[in-house]
């Protein structure tokens, strides 16, 4: 049996660890040996790297994802979609989501990853739908996690959901890397047994389990596996691509490859790791393995995140605090799996609590709204008491809440402007407007000092 692999290295892995902070200038060398590696896909764009190329990077993500494609003409790409939510923290409307997809593959995108924060179906059909249209895959993902409401059987009609949707593969999406292995084989069986659909199995290492769950992923039938070249693996991020690769091939299975090449991006990436080390921008604290993830279910970016968090507000030592407030918040909310944009609510949420010494006096917007309905059907009952406490008797939304939404792109683009120069821009405005007017404006101000300097110079 063949067993493919997807390398995080340029997207998951170093989110987990070092809060997405890889600028496209640090891996653009390697890129060339990364395409050559025999890899199934690369994860390299989508998740937060939108969000941090803007805010952090000062970087235009589009042209990240073109460059590259145009150094990787041999391996497929791939991103992570949040189903309605795109890479924001909301639902945005039905033309949005479509002129989205469509751009994303037009720049380089084979395969779409695409999941709801809440399972909730109805909130990733949009989106599956017009990456079927514009010719990717659409591959389904359904969020992994253990509470008094979720079973196997939920699960499998997740699975069999998104199949009737039309995607082409179904990945198991464990984010805080606390699926066991016996429950990594009963799932994969299980969904062998119910869809005709390759499987994909993506987890973390935090608690430690991550390569014996992909190991009894394979066992079950798994076709591809996440995993991280080993100088970015473990603790927070995906089990080492060469230990997997290794183990499996010692065991049987077809592992297509190359090791000198895996060797050669692991020594490249080795200093980078280093680096980040030195500058305090990859913490010990993400590094390790984490048994008490499996209590308070925090994925790898999340916990990054948190760490980060708390250290500007210099209340680091209350980390335990927020940890332990974590479960108690998810089940107030219905138990949402702790994905974006559900794991950053949710901890922000807990943070706050800890923080102010009274639960939910300072609430977000995002919480409101996920109370109101807008993020989609949350997965089991909401505690009553915490939403009178926090919308009154305000009626929650029962329906699709994006059948509510106005068409945004064409409002979006008359609003920014000259200063949004195709239709990429529009979109990343709409995801994130403050940063991307910030981006765009630097953009304009070095643009027109390079003018006046050649003009200078042919003056000159």
């Amino acid at each position: 049996m063949k067993v493919q692999f997807t390398e995080t290295v340029l997207r998951d892995a170093n989110q987990s660890l070092i809060a997405t902070r890889l600028p496209y200038a640090k891996f653009a060398p390697i890129l060339s040996a990364m395409d050559r590696a025999g890899y199934y896909s690369l994860e390299c764009w989508g998740g937060a790297t939108f969000d941090s190329c803007l805010r952090y990077l000062d970087e235009d993500p589009w042209q990240r994802l073109r460059g590259i494609r145009a150094a990787c003409p041999n391996t497929k790409l791939q991103m992570l979609l949040r189903g309605q939510n795109l890479l924001g923290y909301k639902h945005y409307p039905d033309d949005v989501v479509r002129m989205f997809v469509a751009k994303s593959v037009e720049n380089g995108i084979d395969i779409i990853r695409i999941f709801d924060a809440l399972n909730d179906m109805r909130n990733i059909e949009v989106a599956v739908d017009e990456t079927l249209k514009r010719g990717a895959h659409a591959s389904g993902a359904l969020c992994f996690t253990t509470s008094p409401i979720h079973s196997l059987d939920a699960f499998v009609k997740v699975a069999r959901q998104m199949a009737d949707m039309g995607v082409q593969s179904i990945c198991i999406k464990d984010m805080a890397g606390i699926m066991g292995p016996q429950e990594a084989y009963d799932l994969v069986k299980a969904l062998k047994e119910s869809v005709s659909l390759p499987i994909v199995v993506h987890t973390h290492n935090t608690t430690g389990l991550g390569p014996i769950t992909l190991v009894k992923a394979v066992e079950a039938g798994a076709d591809v596996i996440d995993t991280a070249i080993s100088s970015f693996s473990g603790g927070t991020s995906q089990p080492a691509t060469e230990t997997l690769a290794y183990a499996l091939g010692q065991m049987g299975y077809q592992v297509d490859l190359d090791d000198k090449v895996l060797k050669e991006i692991n020594d490249y990436f080795k200093p980078i790791k280093d680096e980040d080390l030195k500058s305090g921008l990859l913490s010990p604290l993400v590094m390790g393995t984490e048994t008490d993830a499996l209590t308070y279910q925090v994925p790898g970016g999340m916990l990054s995140n948190l760490v980060a968090q708390l250290t500007a507000q210099k209340a680091l030592g209350r980390l335990d605090e927020v940890l332990a407030e974590i479960p108690k918040v998810r089940a107030d909310l219905g138990y949402p799996p702790l994905v974006t944009p559900m794991s950053q609510m949710v901890g922000v949420q807990a943070t706050a609590n800890v923080l102010a010494g009274q639960r939910y006096k300072n609430v977000s917007k995002e919480i409101k709204s996920y109370l109101r309905g807008e993020y989609g059907q949350a997965p089991g009952p909401v505690n009553p008491e915490v939403r009178k406490e926090i919308l009154g008797d305000e009626a929650p939304i029962t329906g699709r809440y994006a059948d509510l939404l106005k068409p945004g792109f064409e409002a979006a683009k008359a609003e920014i402007g000259p200063l949004a120069q195709s239709d990429e821009d529009v979109l990343s405005y709409i995801a994130f407007p403050a940063q991307a007017e910030a981006f765009f404006q630097k953009r304009r101000e070095r643009e027109t000092h390079t003018y006046s300097y050649s003009i200078r110079r042919v003056d000159e």
